[in-house]
Formats: C-alpha cells, structure tokens, sequence
C-alpha cells in the first residue's frame, strides 16, 4: 500500500491547476483510495492535488539559489559569477532560432499566460460573491489592495470587470509569479495599448465595477426588514404590557386601548432611568476585577475588559436592600411600568443616534464585520464593532450592566406588587420560582462574564439599533413578563407541579452551564490535560472542533438547555393565557435564527472541516430534530 509523502499541516508549494505556477499550499487531508491531497491556498481556495503536483517549499529555495536569472550579482552585470549554463538555458547556437520562433509563438505564449493569470482571479472573484465556503471572514476586506482590472475579451464585445483583489491573491501572484520579469512588462504594455484601444474605440462598451461591498451579505431582510424591526418591536412592545396590564387579556380584544402620548412620558421617569444607567456605568470604571484581552481584532489589536459585573451586582443588591430599610416605595416601578419602558426606548434611540454619528469618522479597521454601507442596515445592526470612550466600551457595558441587572430589580419590584395588589402577606409560590430561576441565570451569566467576549455580539455585530434596543429595553421589560403577569393574574400553583418545574429548569440549567463550560475551557487552553478525553477535528485554521461531550451531542447544547429554562420560567403561570408563552415562542425563534447565523458563519470559516463536523454531529439543538 502507498505511503504519503506530505503530513497534514504541512506547507507546501502546490501546482494551481491548468498551469505551471507553484503556490504556497497547506495540507489538509489525504485520501488513501484516490491519493489526493486536499490542501488549501492563501486566498481560501481549498482543491484536491495529486502527489506529484505537490513539492517540498526546499526544493524551490534551492532552485532559486541556484538560478543565473535570479543572482543579484548578475543583475548587476558581474563577471565575478561562473557563466556556467543553467539547466533551462539553451545553447548559443539555438538562441538565434529560438528567437525567430518565438514572435511566430507570441499569441499563444500570451493567450496561455492570459488564461493563467486569469484563473485565478475569477475563482477569488466567484467565492467571494458567494458563501465563502473557506471562511475568510468578511471584515478583511478592510485590507483590501488597490483595485485590480481584468478584461476578457469576447469577438466585439468586451466585459470589463473590476473588484477588490484579497491581500492573499495579490501575495500570491507577485510573489509566487513563475513569469520571466521581461514577458511580464511586455505583456503589461500590451494589456495597456489594448485597454486604450476599449476605451476609445468606436465600440460601446458596458463597464461592470463589482465590488466587495456590493457583494457583501446582509440579514434580517435587508434594509425592508430592519426598517420593519425598527418601527414595529416597540410598538409591539407595548401592545404586549397593554394586554398584560388588562384584568382579561384576550387575543379578541386585540389591540388593547391605548393611553394618550401624555400619559406615557413622564420626564421624572426619565431622569430616574439616566440615574439608574449612570450608577451602573459608574460601577463599571471602579478599580475592581480582573483585566482581561478579548478575542484578536482585524488588525491583531487585542481590546482590554475589567470583569466587574458581579461586583456591580452585590453593589446594586446592597443599594435596593437599602432603600427597602428606608421605606423607599419601590410600587412606584410597577405603577409607571408604561413610562419607565418608554423612556429606556427614547435613551436606546438617542444612544443609537450617538453611535451612528461618532462610526461615520470611525477608522476601517475599527468598523464591524456585519456592516454593510447602506445607512439605514448599519444603523440598526452597528457600523463600529468596538465603540469606546477612552476605555469605556459602551457595547461590553450594556451587554450585562443596565438591562440584565435592571432585569432583577425589576422582578424584585413586580414580586412586591403581588404581594400589595393581592394583599398577600407572602408572594405567591409561582412568583418566588420565576424570581428564583431568573435571578440564577443572571448571577450565572456575571459570575462567567468572560464568556461573553467570545459571543457573535461582541466579535462579529457591531453596537447599534439592534443591541441598544435589545440590551436596554427589549431584555429588563420582555424577560420580566412572567413576573409583570403574575401581579395582576395570580396561579396557585401546587408542591408536586413546582417541583417538577424545578426539576426542569435544573435540567435545563445544567446542560447549559456544562455546555458553555467545556466551550470556555476548550477555547482557552485546548490542552489542557482535563479536555484529553474528547475528540477533535483540525481545521484548516488551526482550530479544532469538539465532537465528542456535550458538543457531540447536539451542535449547540447551550441553545437546548436555554430553551429548557425558558420553558420553566412560563410553567409557573398556568395555561389560562398564551400571553407568559410568549417569551418562550419568541426565544425559540431567536435561537433558531441565531443558529443558522452561527451555521452559515462556522460553514463560511472552517469549510471542508465544517461538513465533516455536520456528518459526526448531524442534530442542530434538539436530538433526533435535523
């Protein structure tokens, strides 16, 4: 049985199809049946070579070294250096015929070279209007090279095609160019004279200028869909606080009525939330916690974070349980629970009005990958990936701080309303569970703060509409639902239907703390000693992926446990109305979305490694559910 020559990871310089130019190549795999070698160049593009289309990088550095043409001594016309003939010179006396055939030759020579140096180019043109299955990420188009012109030339119709050339394809045809350099200028004098020739002939010709930012992807239906997700959550918002509020809710008497524009804003209310998101950006600058790096940035920058969240929660516990010894009237939350909403939506607006303004002078390399160009989507989805006020990140601040700690107190708020609007001397057994899961998962999320600069929020989307909005209005006032239910639609809920509703929720929360753990631990230390037991495949970016554990069993356990506990914190209100479901509805949607976000990027980065880790783990979140 044949034995290959060539390791996986090796680098290799490797024959581009229909030419003799060599490349610098990484080996991927090898197939024993068809003793192919899968490898792939340094612009993305991943073929299948055969062994002899595959040399050693040390067999071209000898030949260089060795080569007349390329010896700086000749270059500058020493006669120190032996005239000894290389190995491709042909003798004197065939040069002179040599010559004479070549201007009979010359339109081949060049159509050939034409084709060569097309090929390529076309292919790095074609992958990058596609998915990119490779998985070059989209925010190096922010290293792009000046533009680089090619014409193909049909009868009388000519097609001239201009984009962005990757920093890749242009190291590789300047570097690894097989062309002697004088062919090289005489083939560019000849591209010149018939370029003048297109543009000023008598011919009309059409120009197509494709570039990289024409090509590049958006989500969420583009400029329509944002604009409708813009106008319409809000909206929808307060149409669901409405019914809420209602003694009967029901989808019949759907929409409820609405309050005056009056009633709504309160400047009191305003200015208590500016107090409230300025205390907690005030426990974030203190001195406390440790300082971490987040993931590399496109220019290999690494941001600094100080992990302070937890304590930012003790601080905010130690202040809401001073103001409960100081009989401060927390009912006032629930009774301007409308006006509170609102005025979290005007500051996320005006935040995001903010961050708009300060990206329009933003340096490309601090812009986000997700950005498109187009006003409207970037000011939803964030054209700065890292917005910061000297080390203030405003995008890590409002992940965790204001609306998720803002979260808890107001859970805390709606489960003293029960107990004053039911004149209760105790809460009711069903608010103490949603209070008791939801606290968890928010103190879970601090405690693993690190975890989050890994997420696609921080790495991928930029901070703009969507986040702000998100993070300080739809997750206090949409996660807190249950609880807002309860005060006015009290369940009775029974021993044995409570207990089995915590077994859930701690089912739900163990697979998802032991997912997101052994994710973490992998992500910072692969080698570590207590992570040899599972099984990886190499990619081609030199990570690997888990296929084995809890990320063998489904592809994102995390999402199956967070559905699990979704579920658990609606249980306790009963089945008399949809309306406590509707967080679970709408988070098995967000999740489904995001994991096909999470898919279309995993496949676009790791490729071929990418299908063979769909094949070894072919469940998405749920066992048995494709």
């Amino acid at each position: 049985m044949p034995t290959r020559r060539f390791a996986d990871g090796e680098v290799v310089r490797g024959r581009w199809p229909g030419s003799s130019l060599y490349y610098e190549v990484e080996i991927l795999s090898h197939d024993s049946k068809s003793q192919l070698y899968t490898v792939k160049y340094k612009d993305g593009t991943e073929l299948e070579l055969k062994e002899s289309d595959i040399k050693p990088l040390t067999s071209f550095r000898q030949r260089k070294s060795g080569s007349a043409s390329s010896s700086p001594s000749r270059r500058r016309g020493s006669r120190s250096r032996s005239r000894s003939r290389s190995p491709g010179r042909p003798p004197r006396s065939s040069r002179r015929s040599a010559s004479a055939s070549h201007q009979a030759d010359r339109k081949e020579v060049r159509k050939e070279i034409l084709e060569v140096k097309l090929t390529p180019l076309v292919l790095v043109m074609y992958k990058s209007s596609c998915s990119r299955p490779n998985g070059e990420p989209e925010h190096r188009e922010k290293n792009d090279l000046p533009h680089k012109t090619t014409q193909v030339h049909t009868g009388s119709f000519s097609l001239q095609e201009k984009f962005h050339l990757p920093q890749e394809s242009s190291y590789l045809s300047t570097q690894y160019s097989l062309r002697p350099r004088r062919e090289e200028i005489k083939l560019k004098e000849i591209d010149a004279q018939e370029e003048k020739i297109v543009t000023e002939g008598p011919t009309s010709l059409r120009t197509f200028e494709v570039t990289t930012k024409q090509l590049k992807e958006v989500e969420f239906g583009g400029v329509p869909g944002v604009l409708t997700i813009m106008l319409g959550l809000p909206a929808f918002l307060f149409l669901l606080l409405l019914m809420c509020k209602q003694k009967e809710p029901s989808l019949l008497n759907f929409p409820p009525p609405l309050p005056a524009l009056s009633d709504l804003w309160d400047a009191r209310v305003f200015g208590l939330y500016l107090v409230w998101f300025f205390l907690q950006a005030l426990f974030y600058l203190l001195p406390i916690g440790k300082v971490v790096e987040g993931t590399p940035l496109a220019d290999g920058r690494r941001l600094k974070y100080r992990l302070n969240g937890f304590y930012a929660f003790i601080l905010t516990s130690g202040l809401v349980g001073a103001s409960l010894l100081w009989d401060v009237e927390l009912y006032y939350v629930y009774n301007h629970f409308l006006q509170f909403a609102l005025a979290a939506t005007v500051w996320a607006v005006v935040l995001s009005v903010y961050l708009c303004a300060r990206a329009l002078k933003a340096p490309r390399n601090d812009l986000s990958p997700a950005s498109s160009g187009n006003a409207i989507y970037d000011f939803f989805i964030g054209r700065e990936l890292n917005p910061r006020i000297g080390t203030f990140d405003l995008k890590y601040f409002c992940e965790l701080r204001p609306g998720l700690i803002g979260w808890v107190v107001i859970n805390l708020v709606m489960l003293l309303a029960e107990m004053k609007v039911q004149n209760r001397a105790f809460p009711s057994l069903a608010m103490i569970l949603v209070n008791s899961f939801q606290l968890l998962y928010v103190v879970d999320a601090l405690w693993n703060e690190e975890a989050l600069l890994t997420t696609m929020d921080i790495i991928h989307d930029g901070f703009g509409f969507m986040l702000a909005f998100g993070d300080l209005v739809w997750v206090p006032f949409i996660y807190s639902f249950q609880a807002f239910y309860l005060v006015a639609h009290p369940n009775e809920l029974s021993w044995p239907a409570a207990s089995l509703i915590v077994a859930l929720k701690l089912c739900g929360f163990i697979i998802f703390r032991c997912a997101n753990s052994q994710k973490n631990a992998f992500r910072k230390n692969p080698n570590d000693p207590k992570l040899a037991h599972l099984k990886t495949i190499h990619t081609s970016t030199g990570k690997n992926l888990l296929v084995s554990g809890w990320w063998g069993f489904v592809r994102h356990p995390n999402y199956l446990g967070d559905l699990i506990m979704a579920l658990a914190w609606s249980l306790p209100c009963g089945f008399s109305h949809i309306l406590p479901y509707f967080y679970v509805i709408y988070f098995t949607a967000l999740l489904v979305h995001r994991e096909a976000r999470d898919e279309h990027h995993c496949k676009r980065k790791y490729g071929l490694a990418w299908e063979k880790y769909c094949q070894r783990v072919p469940y998405r979140i749920f066992p048995h559910i494709y």
